[in-house]
């Protein structure tokens, strides 16, 4: 009978360990044993934020708390942290592109309350209320992305200025001022693009190659990929800085490009006005900026010597832009008896804006083949100019 009884209590307290986080992943339980040790005076806080979050937004906080820096699990409420979980999935259930996003990116990209050392402002609830209305209607995530990099100067009233009273601003002292150094623009864009669900991160360097200074900036998630903007927006992955960040020294902390993470990364964002912070996690990613540079010069390369020439098919010399008068034909191109290139033309149900393009060298003459609607080969030659051309080209 007593070890019966005994046989009981293990399992009773076995299972009561099992449910110390309910639904929480099983790997967070350690991790949110240490956070809430370390929260101290602030641990009941910290605790009512776990038990509190709804079944669906359990592990989301359980990833903020895990990784939560010291100052944070010190000081925030639970009513901080659930509201900013609380809308985070707001804009993912709201936005098509925010729902998309796989949760490793949504937890650390995403769901953040802050991206550096900044000031902790409660900024999601109306940030999401803010720029809701500027995506409501973007069918893409590029769409959504475009409408919040061009509007946020507008909405927020803050300019780059050096008088600003610190570079590590948070929203609302940026707001305050209307005024804000290169990494709190940084925090306002990342921030507005986090509050729809957009994921993004902080990038920069803390000295450039020839030691000008430091630089940060923005980056967005799109498919899989990283690409670059900044407050005052030029495009993606186009910038005045991109020649700089081009001769970025990987190895080499003060000349090295970072990304910033939520979760522990490979290194830490190094603080130009605090050294001594090292509790913003960051990825090093030198090497794509390397590699975006060279691309982009490579282009420039091929721009002096070569011009697109798109190539379009018609049913006949009519050349009605009506979508169902374009004919999908293969046409290879020729320059004197080498074959420099080949391709398909739009046929009748692809995208208007589906043109068959080839980059080719200015000041020679190609010949472009094809076979017409008879059976017929047929060619045209076209002498390529310093200026992008149009070839029409005839099926019948």
């Amino acid at each position: 009978m007593l070890r019966t009884s005994l046989l009981l209590i293990a399992v009773i307290i076995g299972l009561t360990a099992c449910n110390k986080y309910p639904n929480v992943p099983k790997h967070y339980h350690q991790q949110l044993d240490k956070a809430i040790s370390t929260a101290g005076e602030n641990a009941q806080e910290i605790k009512k934020a776990v038990e509190s979050a709804p079944a669906h937004q359990k592990e989301a906080v359980a990833f903020l708390i895990a990784y939560m820096p010291e100052r944070d699990l010190k000081e925030l409420s639970a009513d901080f942290i659930l509201e900013n979980t609380d809308y985070a999935f707001m804009a993912r259930e709201q936005f098509s592109w925010a729902g998309a996003v796989p949760d490793s990116v949504f937890f650390n990209d995403v769901l953040p309350y802050a991206s550096l050392n900044e000031r902790r402002d409660n900024w999601r609830k109306d940030f999401f209320e803010r720029f809701a209305s500027y995506v409501k209607d973007c069918k893409t995530i590029e769409e959504a992305i475009d409408s919040v990099n061009k509007n946020i100067r507008d909405e927020l009233l803050v300019d780059y200025n050096t008088k600003r009273k610190k570079p590590d601003q948070s929203p609302y002292e940026s707001i305050e001022q209307n005024m804000a150094s290169c990494s709190g623009l940084s925090i306002l864009l990342t921030d507005a693009f986090r509050a729809v669900g957009i994921p993004s991160r902080i990038g920069g360097t803390p000295n450039w190659h020839d030691k000008r200074g430091n630089h940060n900036w923005n980056e967005v998630w799109i498919d899989g990929q990283w690409y670059f903007t900044e407050y005052y927006p030029s495009g993606l992955n186009k910038s005045w800085f991109l020649a700089d960040a081009g001769k970025a020294i990987p190895d080499n902390p003060e000349h090295a490009i970072y990304a910033s993470s939520w979760k522990p990364s490979d290194t830490y964002f190094p603080l130009v006005w605090d050294l001594n912070i090292k509790y913003v996690h960051a990825a090093n990613v030198s090497e794509r900026y390397i590699q975006l540079y060279e691309e982009a010069e490579a282009a420039k390369k091929i721009a002096e010597t070569h011009v697109a020439v798109q190539v379009m098919m018609f049913k006949d010399d009519v050349c009605s832009f009506q979508g169902d008068d374009r004919v999908a034909v293969n046409v290879d191109v020729f320059c004197g008896k080498d074959q420099v290139g080949g391709g398909k033309t739009a046929g009748p149900t692809q995208d208007m804006n589906d043109v068959l393009e080839f980059v080719l060298e200015k000041n020679k003459s190609y010949n472009f083949n094809y076979t017409g609607e008879a059976g017929q080969m047929k060619s045209i030659q076209l002498t390529i100019k310093d200026e992008p051309q149009t070839l029409k080209l005839y099926y019948k």
